[in-house]
């Protein structure tokens, strides 16, 4: 029997990964093992309560004012011991974050194979987004399975020396996430208060938008609504206290601009699919969106997600303020601009990418 353990340790990854979680528990012949670094607390519990995943493990590693440090050595010496217990064939980590590079290195030097769930993505600068960019390519290097969204992702692999046979493309495990989220008919409060007004959602928390390019972002957002007194901007606030400073200082005060507590991710997600249109610094939302037909303004300088961009769903737009209200008000007063980013094709897969991920670990190949 195969062992297979899966390690996440934010929501982001949770949205990702839990839906793997289950295709794999739904195979025969596996033993599957989920481990949990808690580098995210409360919004990782919420994603795990929606897809109803229960971790073997949880390393509880979060502290207040936690540094990369403190996160990279906790998760290294908890899978460790973990690893070391359950001796699993394969370990599956997933995308960018400081869990999947310390978890991948530490399996590395225990010579546990390591599989990359959303591998290959590459901005090429270390330092954009950071620390993710980094964490990214140093799993590349370590992965024996690369499991790539798009043969976008396959080619930046393949150019690093990845060998052919260990790369497999097999669409994002965010759009499988929709498929169990998303439903026909949902009413919340939220959508209460958006009736009647172009509801645009708002996430910001990157670590290199930190400080003034978060308060340049909040600054051109307000302005753009102040002129629309038909849109409103809800913004779900990451929990970290420079992110709520920054946005509470600049977006407070205005009775159309709604901040509130992370959001359940199947409120989330049904919130989205009934927005207007979409800004942001997250990586996932990036893939999320075209699956709903919501344009995206990426409040960076550069994206890991460039499939999006070519697909005309995205727009990279910085973090200037002058930039961000010169787009966000160009999407609201240009219906071809908006009709075009809203109508592109998505480019992130079909929902099937936790089966393909499975088939390989189980049979050696994509089944389809």
């Amino acid at each position: 029997m195969k062992k297979i353990m899966l390690v996440f340790g934010t929501r982001p990854e949770a949205i990702k990964m839990c839906p793997l979680v289950k295709e794999l528990k739904s195979r025969k012949n596996v033993s599957i093992t989920v481990c949990v670094t808690g580098q995210h607390r409360e919004m990782l519990k919420q994603v795990l309560d929606t897809f109803g995943v229960t971790p073997d493990y949880d390393l509880a590693i979060m502290q207040s004012g936690q540094t990369l440090f403190d996160v990279t050595e906790k998760v290294m010496e908890g899978i460790k011991k973990v690893a070391g217990e359950v001796k699993p064939d394969v370990v599956l980590v997933h995308g960018d974050t400081s869990t999947t590079f310390a978890a991948a290195l530490a399996c590395f030097y225990m010579n546990i194979p390591v599989g990359h769930v959303e591998a290959g993505l590459r901005t090429y600068d270390v330092h954009s987004p950071y620390p993710e960019a980094f964490n990214r390519q140093a799993v590349g290097a370590i992965a024996d399975y690369n499991f790539a969204p798009t043969p976008l992702s396959r080619d930046n692999l393949l150019r690093e020396g990845k060998k052919p046979e260990s790369i497999f493309v097999t669409g994002n495990t965010a759009i499988d996430a929709l498929s169990t989220t998303v439903v026909r008919d949902f009413d919340h409060p939220a959508l209460e208060w958006a009736k009647g007004s172009r509801l645009v959602i708002l996430t910001a928390h990157r670590r290199e938008n930190w400080g003034d390019p978060l308060y340049s972002i909040f600054r051109g957002i307000r302005r753009v609504v102040e002129e629309f007194p038909d849109v409103k901007v809800l913004y779900p606030i990451h929990l970290n206290p420079l992110v709520r400073k920054a946005a509470e200082d600049t977006l407070s005060g205005c009775d159309r601009i709604r901040l509130t507590d992370p959001i359940d991710t199947m409120i989330f997600h049904n919130i989205l699919a009934r927005s207007y249109m979409i800004l942001t610094d997250s990586g996932g939302i990036q893939e999320e969106a075209p699956s709903l037909g919501k344009p995206v303004l990426v409040l960076r300088d550069v994206t890991e997600r460039p499939e999006g961009v070519a697909a005309g769903t995205l727009k990279v737009i910085g973090t200037k303020e002058e930039n961000i209200y010169r787009e966000f008000k160009r999407l609201l007063t240009d219906e071809k601009e908006y009709d075009a980013m809203s109508q592109a094709k998505n480019p992130y897969g079909d929902g099937l990418a936790s089966k393909r991920i499975a088939d390989v670990l189980i049979y050696g190949k994509m089944m389809n």
